[in-house]
């Protein structure tokens, strides 16, 4: 079948992004045996412009539309997106008589309402190498649809069991040869790479075990390096690790940097590390494998608050990495979450002087924390009264402790006026 996929994202939220997942699923349907076109939309001038022409010239059978983010997770101001990809739903319907399936993270935190939202067809929760072969494959046959893993149809809600893929390493890497032409040749580009997927860490407010499920699953660091070698031939330098703890487990991150280490591509990247478990060899192999920067998610300096986010570090650990990363050269962002349960006068200065100690080469500070479905900050929000039971939060929602918003706007103002690496 023809199938056309599109990423809808067009927001650079914290940086510049490249649709690895789509990439992923276009992989994984070629392979499948099917003729696949990719849109990316971050890189369209006019949106809709650029999905009727893939319409006219490509003639897709199915349309594949895949969403990343709902919202900017900003509690000020909040920007919405899905307003902007409903009207590229719209743009589809007139121009095609194609199915239009549904998918991406976004999407797979909220499979039914998200769906009804868009009026797309059906939608796919998880991951899509595998859900859209087989869709693909009852479609052509017009057979039952129920059993596609992860499946939701309009009006029918989910038909399939969701499942998650055991070894990664089935499912086809994007052809480096295709790179090339769908990458922005700018400065400030870092070309996603994930090796692990799934998150045992169980943080009160992190919606990843949704979207992956809550067991780690890897693939070969052979098989990650050896793509990577073969992207860099294309002239790209710069990666980034998306997994959310690039450190855990040591042993697997300290195979791969040794792995990148020993194949000398001479390129650089950044990663998300958990500030835990970290020591000085696994530092040492970062840096020598190429490792620039690191975003490090300590999310509070208050031993109490972390405890409430269910966070498996205290802030002297925190400190440890740190200043061990620092030592090696690699810069560090730090990032802090303020409102959250428990959050005090007290707890929010605590944050902030214990941020500003460490002498990082770039904070962001976020005032609120986006609730998501099916996590425990829900539970806590619907506790407290701050949302109701049957909020499905597709509408963005943030937790923020009655009576401290304005107060913690007005200092953390204050601090950043005399940081200027500090950013909100």
């Amino acid at each position: 079948m023809r199938v056309l996929l599109i990423s809808a994202n067009r927001e650079e939220i914290n940086m510049r992004t490249w649709p690895l997942g789509t990439a992923c699923v276009a992989a994984s349907t070629r392979q499948a045996g099917h003729e696949v076109l990719l849109v990316d939309l971050m890189q369209a001038d006019e949106p809709a412009s650029a999905v009727k022409r893939a319409v006219a010239e490509f003639r897709p059978e199915v349309i594949g539309l895949s969403v990343r983010n709902v919202d900017d997770q900003t509690m000020t101001d909040t920007k919405f997106f899905l307003d902007e990809v409903k009207q590229i739903v719209n743009v589809c319907r007139s121009v095609s008589n194609a199915a239009i399936v549904l998918g991406g993270a976004g999407y797979s935190i909220f499979p039914h309402s998200l769906l009804e939202y868009l009026g797309a067809d059906m939608g796919i929760q998880g991951e899509g190498e595998t859900a859209l072969p087989s869709l693909l494959e009852r479609l052509e046959k017009r057979a039952d649809l129920s059993g596609v893993p992860g499946l939701y149809l309009l009006g029918s809600g989910l038909v399939g069991t969701r499942e998650y893929e055991k070894d990664l390493d089935r499912f086809p890497l994007p052809d480096p040869a295709l790179l090339a032409g769908s990458v922005p040749k700018t400065a400030d580009f870092w070309l996603p790479v994930q090796t692990r997927r799934g998150c045992p860490m169980n943080c009160s407010y992190c919606s990843t075990g949704t979207i992956e499920g809550c067991i780690l699953r890897k693939r070969s660091p052979k098989l990650v390096v050896q793509w990577i070698s073969e992207v860099a031939r294309t002239g790209l330098r710069q990666f980034y690790f998306v997994d959310n703890t690039f450190n855990l487990p040591p042993s697997y991150a300290g195979t791969l940097c040794a792995e990148l280490a020993a194949a000398r591509l001479g390129i650089i990247w950044r990663c998300i590390i958990y500030p835990n478990r970290i020591d000085p060899k696994l530092a040492q192999l970062m840096a020598e494998a190429g490792c620039r920067e690191v975003s490090l998610g300590f999310e509070s300096g208050s031993e109490l608050v972390l405890h409430g986010m269910h966070k498996r570090f205290k802030p002297q650990n925190v400190r440890e990495a740190s200043a061990l990363l620092g030592r090696h050269g690699i810069r560090r962002m730090g990032f802090l979450m303020l409102g959250g349960p428990g959050e005090t006068r007290e707890t929010a200065l605590e944050s902030l002087a214990f941020a500003d100690s460490l002498r990082l080469e770039a904070m962001k500070v976020t005032v609120g924390i986006r609730i998501y479905p099916y996590t425990a900050l829900a539970q806590t929000a619907v506790a407290d009264g701050l949302i109701s039971a049957d909020d499905d939060l597709l509408s963005p929602r943030f937790y923020m402790v009655p009576g401290l918003e304005d107060w913690l706007r007005e200092t953390v103002a204050e601090w950043m006026a005399e940081r200027p690496n500090w950013m909100s």
